[in-house]
């Protein structure tokens, strides 16, 4: 375990798309939700979901069910007024097909998520002297589950979807660094994720506090991993969005991965 003293920077990351796959879970949530709510007139693809995610307003998916819901009677010539979705309605129904029916013991689509990474990964960073914890857009329930059910993490650092503002708000990515960085201050800051709003959260850091050094690490999510096309475009996005670099799985941001993108900071910086 590295002393507080030893640490030499700090990873945050966030959950959905990085730690674990939500292809076929949160996507695939949202698409029921916007079929049910439409009538079953439309269901959102994938690329209709990384398209509207590429606009860096709608890191909530719940919001973004709203949304395509929205946009697909505007479609039809009604306005949002006429409609009057009840956006607690839409909740409800979204969280019934993400986490299922019963409230005590999940059986949702969430049970199903597959892990992007180990706890070993973790502990090689714990090792090299780099803090890490956890800023999400994930209710604290889902990306608990995830943490200490699946991973077996106890009490990680984590600021979830109650505790603070949605992305690109970065209130939230600043109170995971206030938890993370103890004694060692103004150590530099890498934030992991896989959105263009992960991306504009760094961007917004960085205005707010110029003086500290936050590097944006894009990671592309399974389902656009299919095909070489959808790789390089959806790459794209994420650097045309202030990613410093953007990998294929979080893991490659090992130690060595991380020293390299502290040094080419450093060095841009000085020659700024």
């Amino acid at each position: 375990m590295t002393t507080k003293s030893s640490v030499t920077s700090i990873v945050i990351f966030d959950i959905d798309g990085v730690v674990r796959d939500v292809g076929n879970s949160y996507r695939r949530a949202l698409a029921d939700t916007v079929e049910h709510f439409t009538n079953t007139a439309y269901r959102p693809t994938p690329a209709d979901i990384d398209q509207l995610k590429s606009e860096g307003l709608w890191n909530n998916d719940w919001e973004a069910s709203q949304e395509f819901i929205y946009r697909h009677f505007e479609s039809q010539g009604q306005t949002r007024q006429e409609l009057e979705l009840d956006y607690k309605t839409i909740v409800a129904f979204f969280q019934s097909r993400y986490r299922g029916t019963d409230p005590e013991n999940w059986t949702g689509y969430i049970c199903d998520e597959p892990l992007l990474l180990q706890p070993n990964y973790l502990e090689q960073l714990t090792a090299s002297g780099i803090s890490w914890g956890f800023f999400s857009g994930a209710t604290r329930g889902s990306a608990t589950y995830v943490l200490h059910k699946r991973l077996g993490l106890q009490s990680p650092v984590l600021i979830a979807m109650e505790d603070a503002p949605g992305k690109p708000d970065p209130t939230g990515l600043f109170a995971t660094v206030e938890l993370l960085e103890n004694q060692v201050k103004n150590l530099p800051i890498i934030y992991v994720g896989d959105t263009v709003a992960d991306m504009y959260t760094v961007r917004k850091a960085r205005e707010i506090n110029p003086h500290r050094n936050w590097i944006g690490v894009g990671i592309l999510p399974p389902h656009v991993q299919e095909n070489a096309a959808d790789m390089d475009a959806y790459s794209q996005t994420l650097l045309a969005a202030g990613a410093a670099i953007v990998l294929s799985n979080v893991q490659q941001l090992n130690p060595v991965k991380i020293a390299e993108l502290l040094n080419e900071a450093t060095t841009q910086n000085r020659d700024s």
